[in-house]
């Protein structure tokens, strides 16, 4: 098969069908191909030992506007289309729009259908039309234009409706159309496989009769183990009741003056037990380890990780000693501490425990649990940390599934890995997709928190980073100040979450021109991390680089690129791939070309184009800004031809994903203007620095406006339009 996909098959279904879509690509994706025909040259390629992976979209974007980056990156590399034919399926948007996009592909011929309900050709009749299974992007040939003709077409179809095909029929006839060999020769497979089960069936039976004369040793075996599951559940309560008493006992203050103020804080608490529990109960290491476990977790949500760390790895290695590896605290402790080491930063180790946690739960509890879920979004997190989005978004599909079964929709978990995929869409610059996300996530957690809520202060403050990356800061506000509220009700004054509460409305004070009152919010923030997270956390570099931004629009260029500089070296300690590094490189290298240091900015800019390249794609809106960015090196160097096609160029890009009147694009409008300028051609550039201007004002960087307006003077001088410049000045 050809090599050069990455999927074997794209399924489009709707999500009505979603048990059906579940079912094939557990199907394909498990099944051996004969060995015989493994190899084999066909039209599609030398035949593959496994038909795998299957790409299969979880959720069907009711609410979207089109298909996304993802899943048109997903069809493009798709070797074949399988499209799950039903009446919803044939009135579904997407699965229509997925099928057009493949069949300009070229593809039309690797399109095959799955019918499980319905009528093909219903439509044909009014009457019937509701019965329709086939999407009319399947039922008719594409034109040369990229547009669907009058003809109808003939689609391969294998038909799994009652009476039909069966479900092994359904899954060998279309593995035998895909891989282009015969159905008859994967169907003599299927029956050989069938033979030697069989035969395995007769000598379990002829063994069965000789464990007959074992089964009164069996009973006894059953009494002792029934013995034993009755000693392990006293163990168990005897755990819980140590547990709770000690608990307990932590509370018990004998004389107030213990206290370290005025009243006894959860940190003394805290404190006070994690020094007694290595001297206390170290005859009894399953309650010993319970209790590490239990601290260790209330240290992490509050943001005291250093404490944390160190008692969950001793409950790890407690229970390992003491349970072995497959039990379930086991899995527990590990995803615990890789939870933990997250918030430190320690990113490959937290990948790692948090890998280990996912192997034993789905062992112990199947795919489809909460604690494997669970497993998953944490799991996610890392990769999102690491700045491997697209790697975390099936993490995040697969969690948002299971939780999606068990609970339904109105769930807290639910909302939880909602959340997640919009944050993953606006990390990979998708904000009008993170925005459809994380509004959902946030009604739903209106429904289940009317008040004050952790959660509902997280769902606030994620949607108010949307709005304001979509330039709304007017809406994006007053969601960051109640969060902020909240989160100061909830968890005091001092807490990582708080920091990031701090961070999101200095971004929103910014635009509003209150300079002052930004630059205090971020350093308070800055202070904050420092203590509670260290000089060299990755939060400790974001708010260096915010205070810095501030620091530039009030005008002190050296103390910016000076602050600059210290969080791009703490950030580098992330890896050279990481999109934060890329970030401070290009706010520096910004902020060179302004003080002349030409050589070392275009360095930085070299630098920030391979990471952004590589981790988010050739054609992605962080690319086009560095080509901006180079534009704007390149006009200062006079080099003004380079300048105006390396302008267009992000313009080009940038009009795959944003709208014309984004400020991003209206950069790279007024970066080509200034270009334009410096070649005289100054109607052309006229026309770019007039129409972009406007739009400048919404940008996040402050002096992008002022910029604008200087380049429409130096424009009307050149021009030799004095009374033009004036307005401008």
């Amino acid at each position: 098969m050809d090599t050069q996909f990455k999927y074997r098959a794209f399924i489009s279904y709707s999500h009505a069908d979603e048990k059906w879509a579940m079912w094939l690509h557990k199907a394909l994706e498990t099944y051996r191909v004969p060995k015989h025909v493994v190899g084999r040259e066909t039209e599609f390629g030398p035949v593959p030992e496994r038909f795998a992976p299957v790409f299969r979209d979880r959720d069907e974007l009711a609410t979207a506007t089109s298909l996304g980056d993802t899943l048109t990156r997903a069809l493009e590399q798709s070797a074949f289309q399988i499209v799950i034919c039903s009446p919803k399926a044939a009135k579904s948007k997407w699965v229509n729009e997925e099928i057009l996009t493949y069949k300009r592909l070229g593809r039309e011929h690797r399109i095959f259908a799955l019918i499980v309900d319905g009528e093909p050709g219903s439509s044909a009749n009014p009457a019937t039309a509701e019965q329709e299974c086939f999407p009319n992007a399947l039922i008719y040939k594409m034109g040369a234009d990229g547009q669907l003709t009058t003809e109808k077409g003939e689609p391969i179809a294998a038909d799994a409706r009652q009476d039909k095909d069966s479900k092994l029929d359904v899954k060998l006839k279309l593995l035998a159309g895909m891989l282009g060999v015969g159905l008859d020769e994967l169907k003599q497979r299927e029956a050989h496989r069938r033979q030697v089960r069989m035969m395995w069936l007769v000598s379990a039976s002829l063994a069965g009769m000789a464990i007959t004369s074992a089964l009164a040793g069996a009973a006894w075996i059953a009494r002792n183990e029934a013995q034993r599951e009755r000693a392990r559940a006293e163990a168990e309560a005897e755990t819980a009741r140590q547990t709770t008493r000690f608990m307990v006992d932590l509370f018990k203050v004998s004389d107030p003056s213990e206290a370290l103020g005025n009243k006894i804080t959860a940190r003394e608490i805290l404190d006070k037990g994690a020094a007694r529990i290595d001297k206390e109960l170290v005859d009894q290491p399953a309650i010993q380890a319970t209790l590490m476990d239990t601290m260790g977790t209330v240290y992490t949500s509050l943001g005291l990780y250093g404490s944390a760390i160190p008692l969950i790895r001793k409950a790890l290695d407690k229970r390992r000693s003491n349970l072995g590896d497959d039990d379930p605290a086991v899995g527990q402790s590990l995803n615990h501490l890789g939870e933990a080491l997250l918030r430190t930063a320690e990113y490959e180790e937290a990948e790692k425990r948090l890998q280990e946690a996912l192997v034993l739960r789905r062992a112990l509890y199947g795919d489809s649990n909460p604690e494997v879920a669970a497993t998953l979004t944490a799991l996610a997190d890392v990769m999102a940390a690491m700045g491997e989005y697209e790697k975390a978004e099936p993490l995040i599909r697969e969690a948002l599934q299971i939780r999606r079964e068990l609970y339904g929709e109105v769930h807290a978990d639910v909302a939880a890995s909602i959340g997640d995929l919009g944050a993953n869409f606006g990390d990979r610059g998708d904000f009008k997709q993170a925005e459809v996300y994380l509004r959902q996530a946030l009604v739903i957690q209106r429904k289940l928190h009317p008040t004050v809520h952790p959660d509902l202060a997280e769902a606030m403050n994620n949607l108010g980073w949307a709005l304001l990356s979509l330039d709304q800061p007017v809406q994006a506000e007053p969601l960051y100040r109640l969060a902020l509220e909240m989160k100061r009700q909830m968890l005091g004054d001092a807490h990582p979450e708080l920091a990031i509460g701090l961070s999101n409305l200095a971004q929103v004070l910014v635009r509003r021109g209150d300079y002052k009152g930004a630059e205090q919010a971020y350093r308070e923030a800055l202070a904050m991390n420092r203590k509670l997270l260290g000089d060299s956390h990755p939060e400790v570099a974001r708010n260096l680089s915010d205070v810095s931004v501030v620091l530039h629009t009030k005008g002190d260029l050296a103390a910016a690129i000076a602050m600059q500089r210290e969080s791009l070296n703490m950030r580098r300690a992330l890896g050279s791939e990481h999109p934060d590094v890329a970030r401070s490189a290009a706010l520096l290298a910004y902020w060179l070309i302004e003080a002349g240091s030409f050589g070392e900015a275009g360095q930085l800019i070299d630098e920030a184009l391979a990471i952004r390249r590589k981790v988010m794609g050739e054609e992605s809106a962080d690319v086009a800004a560095t080509y901006t960015l180079r534009a704007n090196l390149l006009l200062a160097e006079r080099r003004f031809d380079e300048a105006t096609e390396v302008a267009m160029e992000a313009r080009r890009i940038l009009a795959l994903s944003l709208p014309d009147d984004h400020w991003r694009v209206a950069m790279a409008k007024n970066t080509q203007g200034a270009a334009l300028t410096g070649l005289r051609r100054y109607k052309e550039a006229e026309s770019l620095l007039v129409g972009s201007l406007d739009q400048l004002y919404g940008s996040p960087i402050p002096d992008l406006p002022a910029r604008g307006r200087q380049r429409l003077v130096e424009l009307y001088t050149a021009w030799g339009r004095p009374e033009e410049a004036i307005k401008y000045k």
